[in-house]
């Protein structure tokens, strides 16, 4: 099994970054995917102009490769922030804008997969307050990737490189994903199962499959140390993704990882041209 059996996408927010955001769908494509993912684009405009929701919508179109996931706005991403929707005042108030702006693109393009960033914990604000309002913003977004017929996923950081990020333990987002749901008794809030982010948090890995496959709706990868890609550290991430493969994970693995000091389009070598087309 092992790669050979994974549905690869590209997440354009982390790799072919070298490129202008309009040309990073066709550089994608060229090196042998069929599918992409985005964090939020704009890092200022939780709701930007149509005409630029229509160029990057035509670029992937003219590209041939299928979006598959896309993340709410998520404030300065890359950058300080790590997401809006439990920060009080202009930023929930930014990700409520942004609520459905986000699944009217995703719905256009036939994403099924939006991804909701909680946000840091903010000094003088009590947890519980942040918490109660993530929930309800939360809720808002489920309802609306419902709508569109797609899921809401909700993922964990690590401690190390995210220090004021509440959710940075697998049970930490197991634990919001089940809030939602019972929130909305919908039942399409899942975990973004992230294997860079749980290895930094010092997770036993196998055991978080083991445990949390059958909740999980997405999986993101990049080897540990140095978040590039697979081979580059330790993670013997070809074994993880057969458990995920056998515990009845059969989504996307999402490659989030840091090229290095190369060009994106020479940073694939681990993954032969033809494992790298959506099967």
């Amino acid at each position: 099994m092992g790669f050979a059996e994974q549905r690869f996408n590209v997440n354009l927010s982390i790799l072919f970054t070298e490129l202008p955001l309009l040309e990073r769908p066709a550089a994608a494509a060229a090196a042998g995917f069929t599918a992409v993912e985005l964090w939020w684009p704009w890092v200022d405009s939780p709701t930007p102009e149509q005409s630029e929701l229509d160029a990057l919508k035509k670029a992937i179109e003219d590209a041939g490769v299928q979006l598959t996931g896309l993340n709410f706005y998520a404030g300065q991403l890359p950058g300080p922030d790590r997401g809006a929707l439990s920060i009080p005042g202009d930023e929930s108030e930014k990700f409520r804008a942004n609520i459905e702006v986000a699944a009217e693109f995703a719905h256009s393009l036939g994403t099924k997969a939006l991804n909701a960033l909680y946000g840091n914990r903010v000094e003088g604000v009590d947890p519980a307050e942040q918490d109660a309002l993530a929930l309800e913003n939360l809720v808002l977004a489920a309802r609306a990737a419902d709508r569109i017929g797609a899921i809401l996923l909700i993922e964990t950081l690590n401690r190390p490189e995210s220090p004021l990020y509440p959710l940075v333990s697998a049970p930490a987002g197991i634990g919001i994903v089940d809030k939602v749901n019972a929130a909305t008794g919908l039942g399409n809030a899942k975990f973004l199962m992230d294997l860079y982010h749980l290895s930094m948090n010092g997770e036993d890995l196998p055991s978080v499959i083991e445990q949390y496959a059958p909740k999980t709706g997405h999986v993101q990868i990049a080897d540990n140390p140095g978040r590039g890609a697979p081979g580059t550290g330790s993670l013997p991430l070809e074994g993880l993704l057969d458990q995920l493969r056998k515990a009845g994970y059969e989504g996307w693995v999402g490659l989030e990882y840091k090229p290095g000091d190369r060009p994106s389009a020479e940073a694939f070598g681990w993954l032969p041209v033809e494992y790298r087309a959506a099967r």
